[in-house]
């Protein structure tokens, strides 16, 4: 089956999802008229914030949480980055940090930079699957640990992490927890308190917002130091103008994820499977990285024995389907992903991977075209 190239079948929606069409219409009075800064006095200043707290409200109903913990950021990247050094730092109990192996960079990067004002980190890690080793994480904490940070759900390999466990573990050693988000929201509930969270970062765009607009909320107990400083907006955690359209595309988006989310998960989940099963069946070599059952309903990652991902990406490209190698961030690196790494694949393997991440636009006849395209990609690789 041959899909044509200026129609491509789009299977990379965790590197970014398009903007859904409501969000677009909600935006634009915000950007044509309602063009005020929220933070005047006059009316079309007052017109934009009151558009702002709408948002800001919506958003917060998703979480079960109060508005005011919410901190409207440019992305995931600054949400996280707000939450580890800001948390680290203003916490008092010391100066400690734990993460897992398989963080995105936006977490374990700043967890690193720590390390240059005298920090402490404990990086735990992961089985097979890529699930969290519990034991491991409770044996680093320590009397001064002053943040745990684990992802939800991994951008690579798609597994769900344990959070309730993670946060009862936390919470008994009296240690804030953070989860990186952001490919679980518009996918996996994301009820705070169900969790157990203390802070939790997204980005709109993985979930049918605009790119550069995502948020941090933090539990109103939890301090928090400020890595922008300036006007004091965000209630002095975020200083910088507010962008009142990228804040109401993101409550758009993620009120329409959150209504569609039960039944979403069921159809991509059965997709998901159907592509997963017909990979390990077709492809000889295949396997699966990740967790099969403890995972985002839309992911679906391989790895092929001694076949370059880069070149079957560019062979199911001519076929007209769109995916990628693992993480968009690092997507010009050569090196092996540090998450496969974690996982016990040695770098040769690594370097194989391949990702499909369904979306809202994905059907059954995407999924057909990808099973019967990937065989040939892989063996003309192969070559």
């Amino acid at each position: 089956m041959t899909v044509p190239v200026d129609h491509p079948v789009y299977l990379d929606h965790a590197a970014t999802s398009p903007p859904r069409r409501e969000v677009l219409e909600a935006v634009w009075p915000y950007l044509t008229r309602v063009t005020g800064n929220p933070s005047s006095a006059h009316e079309v200043g007052r017109a934009a914030k009151a558009g702002l707290d709408a948002a800001r409200g919506a958003i917060a109903d998703v979480l079960g949480a109060r508005p005011g913990e919410v901190v409207l950021t440019a992305g995931g990247t600054e949400a996280d980055n707000l939450a580890v050094t800001g948390i680290a730092t203003a916490n008092p109990r010391g100066r400690h940090v734990v993460v897992s192996a398989i963080e995105h960079p936006a977490v374990l990067e700043t967890a690193r930079a720590l390390r240059a004002h005298g920090f402490a980190l404990d990086v735990v890690g992961v089985d097979a699957d890529g699930l969290l080793d519990l034991a491991a994480l409770e044996a680093v904490l320590r009397p001064d640990t002053t943040l745990v940070s684990v992802m939800y759900a991994n951008n690579e390999i798609g597994t769900v992490q344990p959070l309730a466990q993670v946060s009862a573990l936390c919470r008994r050693h009296g240690i804030p927890l953070h989860t990186d988000a952001v490919q679980a929201a518009g996918h996996l509930d994301l009820d705070v308190e169900a969790l157990g969270v203390d802070a939790l970062s997204a980005s709109a765009h993985k979930f049918g917002g605009l790119r550069g607009a995502g948020f941090l909320w933090v539990r109103g107990a939890v301090p928090l130091t400020p890595v922008l400083h300036g006007g004091g907006q965000e209630r002095g955690r975020r200083s910088g103008t507010t962008d009142v359209a990228s804040a109401v595309g993101t409550a758009v988006a993620l009120h329409l994820a959150a209504t569609s989310r039960e039944q979403e998960h069921v159809r991509l989940s059965a997709l998901r499977d159907r592509l997963i099963d017909g990979v390990l069946a077709a492809v000889p070599g295949s396997r699966l990285t990740g967790s099969r059952t403890s995972r985002l309903p839309g992911h679906a990652s391989f790895c092929f024995d001694a076949v370059g991902g880069e070149t079957v990406l560019a062979e199911l490209e001519l076929a007209g389907i769109v995916c990628s190698s693992g993480s968009a961030c690092s997507a010009d690196s050569d090196d092996a992903s540090h998450v496969l790494l974690a996982t016990g694949l040695d770098a040769d393997v690594a370097r194989t991977a391949v990702r499909f991440t369904l979306g809202p636009s994905t059907t059954d006849e995407d999924v057909d075209a990808v099973l019967a395209a990937l065989p040939a990609a892989v063996a003309a690789a192969a070559r």
